[in-house]
């Protein structure tokens, strides 16, 4: 009975990250290797060659989603076309229904996701093969995959940061979020809220005797996804950001793409991006697309999880280093941003004109929100006692953004506190509160409520918003 079970929920959750089913594509060439030693996951392995390479090619690994294999991710992810613009390797790695019954990499399944062993030890297997077999560049070597093989991404570079010197998450999920079936499910939706210093110890104990430097982290989260939801996002910027010992504010905010998907970087101390979160508007769960023979576009729309938007893997490419950058003649960023009077229900903006700006686009918490002529706005129709977060673009007169400026976040007044009494359960399904150890707290304050479960009940005071404090007996 119990491996019935067990059988049901894997279906149901490759269900939910699949999506139908696919259909076919016109196929890259792709050439499949048989022999590529110690092989404990049991992986399949294609690699797609460029016609030519220099020597030492990088070589960029790929991990398909749920449903899919690695003809149908190389078809249409855009990848192939990348390599043959840029000179590097591709190998995809491709799991089976004899793991998954769902062709989903097992990312939530010890077995496969510790050093050493299952299928994580097939693809560092593969990583190996690649050098000795193709001349690949040790010192240059990513990986990259969607849904469940964005999470088997995690996986990789947390395992093997000695082998993959970045990755990129495309609508996947942090290292160490789910160890079993039913975990998985939460971590996909609502989503699992830990510290940044929770996720990142995670990822230490899963290689404790590594001391070198830690791979560098892109993630790609569309903002409609139901699937995964976007909060993972945060939830892998705020692991890879304490890993590098790194704040979770970005250092620079931009418009990248045709779509003006909100570009994050994370900046060293030497001004390199360590970590960058983009988020891209108007996309489910999918791999962002834009088919065209344009310098940065790739990719087929043709097949479900695929999403016209705009090329990620240009993009994706450009953080491995592995294209020259694109280059940033746009508007400069607004400075000196802030907000003036604010009412129960009004906040208002100002900031410096930007020279050659026909207007400005305004961004509140996350999302673009108006353009204006001037360079002043006022946000009406606010709730009262909330906090909102804002930056402002300058826009050419072609409609091309330009920069973001600096977040600035600001209170209406007014207001009371709200007050909720429910099970621990529920507080942390509404997201009132973060579960760990098997132990519930309170989001923003910290206090311990006790076990995780249904039994126990509390009431939370907000105030303000999004901290939260216990207030048995005394909410008002």
């Amino acid at each position: 009975m119990l491996s019935r079970l067990v059988a049901v929920a894997a279906l149901v959750l490759a269900a939910a990250l699949a999506g139908p089913a696919p259909t076919a594509h016109a196929a890259a060439g792709l050439t499949r290797v048989t022999d590529f030693g110690a092989n404990p996951g049991q992986l399949n392995m294609y690699v797609y060659r460029p016609a030519s390479l220099p020597d030492r090619p990088a070589v960029v690994f790929a991990l398909h989603g749920c449903s899919q294999n690695a003809q149908l991710y190389a078809d249409n992810s855009g990848l192939p076309e990348l390599a043959d613009r840029h000179k590097f390797l591709v190998v995809f790695a491709e799991t089976t229904t004899a793991n998954n019954m769902s062709k989903c990499f097992n990312w939530f399944q010890p077995a496969d996701t510790r050093r050493g062993q299952g299928e994580a030890a097939s693809i560092r297997q593969m990583a190996a093969h690649t050098v000795s077999a193709y001349g690949a560049d040790s010192g240059r070597t990513y990986v990259t995959g969607l849904s469940a093989g964005g999470a088997m991404t995690s996986v990789m570079l947390a395992m093997y940061p000695d082998v993959f010197q970045a990755g990129a998450v495309v609508a996947g999920l942090p290292y160490g979020c789910a160890g079993d079936l039913v975990a998985a499910g939460t971590c996909m939706s609502p989503g699992t809220d830990l510290t940044p210093a929770q996720w990142a110890q995670r990822v230490r104990d899963a290689h404790p005797s590594w001391s070198g430097p830690w791979p560098r982290m892109a993630v790609w989260h569309g903002d409609k996804d139901t699937k995964v939801v976007p909060r993972n996002a945060d939830e892998l910027r705020d692991q890879w950001t304490a890993l590098h010992g790194l704040s979770q504010t970005p250092a620079r905010i931009s418009l990248i793409g045709p779509n003006s998907t909100r570009h994050e970087e994370y900046t060293a101390a030497d001004g390199s991006v360590a970590v960058e979160v983009n988020r891209v508007p108007d996309i489910g769960h999918a791999t962002p697309v834009d088919p065209g023979s344009g310098p940065q576009q790739c990719g087929s729309t043709g097949t479900v999880n695929f999403q016209d938007s705009l090329c990620s893997s240009h993009w994706i490419t450009e953080f491995f280093g592995l294209a020259e950058p694109v280059e940033d003649d746009g508007l400069p960023a607004p400075t000196g941003l802030t907000v003036g009077d604010a009412t129960d229900t009004t906040l208002r903006l100002s900031w410096e004109p930007v020279d050659g700006a026909d207007g400005y686009l305004v961004h509140r918490d996350g999302a673009p929100l108006t353009t204006v002529g001037a360079t002043s706005y006022t946000d009406s129709g606010l709730t009262p006692g909330t906090s909102h977060t804002y930056a402002v673009a300058a826009r050419g007169a072609d409609g091309t953004t330009g920069r973001l400026s600096g977040l600035v976040t600001a209170w209406t007044t007014g207001g009371t506190a709200a007050c909720w009494t429910a099970s621990n359960y529920a507080h942390v399904q509404a997201g009132r509160a973060t579960t760990s150890g098997g132990y519930t707290y309170a989001k923003g304050s910290g206090q311990n409520m006790g076990l995780y479960n249904i039994f126990v009940t509390h009431t939370l005071k907000e105030s303000p918003a999004g901290h939260f404090t216990l207030a048995d007996g005394t909410c008002s």
